[in-house]
């Protein structure tokens, strides 16, 4: 994972815009700078959100004490509404509304409350830090997930939770309130608050996959097979597969020799995740393996089965930043917000 940069839901319910405006799961990074352009038509936006279906992981062994947060009351005030491009067009939102769907697309709404409400202000520190990078020259923050942040729509939240609609909207809708203005920086600036689904008992450097900085570093982090729902996965290739997979993208691969040597030394993160790995001669990047072979994260190891190749996979996701899941247990343990985000994202201060 050492060489290359998630990613978990968002669909933007708009008073008269059609319904094709969908939301996806975030794990984006930051994007280049685009050139000035003239300022958007701005319209009006109603608010949203989305469900998971995984059953609510259960308590395991503490995690490591998390620091005591940081907490400033003499930063600027976060903004009360938000630029959102959707498409082609871009929509004036109240920053309330927008995190509602954002947690909501994001993290299970049956999750802890205090996970809720880490999720609530790094979701509101992601769309800051969007902002403040200028990714997008005709808005502050878009609903494509691979670019910046996840959004669903009350509409679809509805039709997605059916009869629980009511309960999961007043949770997700608490953490939002309670939270109200709350951020996260380093140096006075907002953070950028990655956050993913499970990790493999730490979390990743930022610097293994992007740029390296001081708040992203590898943390540990509790859930581990019994607490999250499909937390160990397998991927099974025929050696032909495997092969041909390989010469899709690294056509001089050699995979003239025997099978069983094929598969090289396998180099690894301090976060226990794949660096690099060989593979037909030709070193690859972990990220690029997991990509190539469609695994869930890049925590994984890789055996000759004889007949083909297995691997196996612990986690969901890239790594950096908040484990969802681990934020879930810290506070089915005790930890409330302040803590868990602390814990994530050390070094920073949290802005009331």
């Amino acid at each position: 994972m050492k060489r290359t940069l998630v990613a978990a839901y968002l669909a933007l319910f708009i008073t008269c815009v059609p319904a094709f405006c969908l939301v996806w799961r975030s794990s984006g990074g930051a994007g280049p700078e685009p050139s000035p352009a003239a300022a958007p038509a701005v319209l009006s936006l109603r608010e949203s959100a989305v469900p998971s279906s995984a059953p609510s992981p259960a308590a395991s062994a503490a995690p490591t004490p998390s620091p005591t947060p940081a907490v400033s009351q003499a930063a600027e005030p976060a903004p009360e509404r938000l630029l959102v491009k959707c498409g082609p067009e871009v929509y004036d939102v109240d920053m309330q509304e927008y995190l509602i769907g954002v947690v909501a697309a994001e993290m299970p709404a049956y999750f802890e409350p205090e996970a809720l409400k880490a999720q609530a202000v790094a979701a509101r520190t992601y769309a800051m830090y969007c902002a403040e990078t200028c990714r997008h020259s005709d808005a502050q923050v878009c609903t494509d997930y691979s670019c910046c942040q996840a959004w669903i729509s009350r509409e679809d939240m509805e039709s997605n939770w059916g009869e629980s609609f009511e309960a999961n909207y007043a949770a997700v809708s608490r953490a939002v309130e309670e939270t109200e203005g709350e951020y996260l920086v380093y140096e006075g600036q907002p953070v950028f608050a990655a956050f993913h689904s499970s990790s493999c008992g730490a979390t990743e450097d930022c610097g293994a996959i992007w740029n390296p900085l001081p708040y992203l570093v590898s943390v540990s982090s509790p859930e581990t097979a019994d607490t999250v729902p499909g937390y160990v996965s397998q991927v099974e290739l025929s050696s032909l597969d495997f092969r041909d997979t390989v010469l899709s993208a690294y056509p001089w691969a050699d995979f003239t020799g025997e099978e069983s040597s094929w598969v090289g030394e396998i180099s690894l993160e301090d976060s226990g995740r794949v660096a690099s790995a060989l593979l037909g001669g030709v070193e690859i990047s972990g990220t690029e393996i997991r990509s190539l072979f469609s695994l869930r994260s890049t925590a994984f190891t890789l055996e000759y089965t004889g007949s083909g190749f297995l691997f196996t996979v612990t986690g969901y996701g890239h790594g950096v930043g908040m484990s969802q899941h681990g934020a879930n247990l810290m506070a089915a343990q005790g930890s409330d917000y302040t803590r868990i985000l602390a814990h994530y994202y050390p070094g920073t201060t949290l802005v009331k």
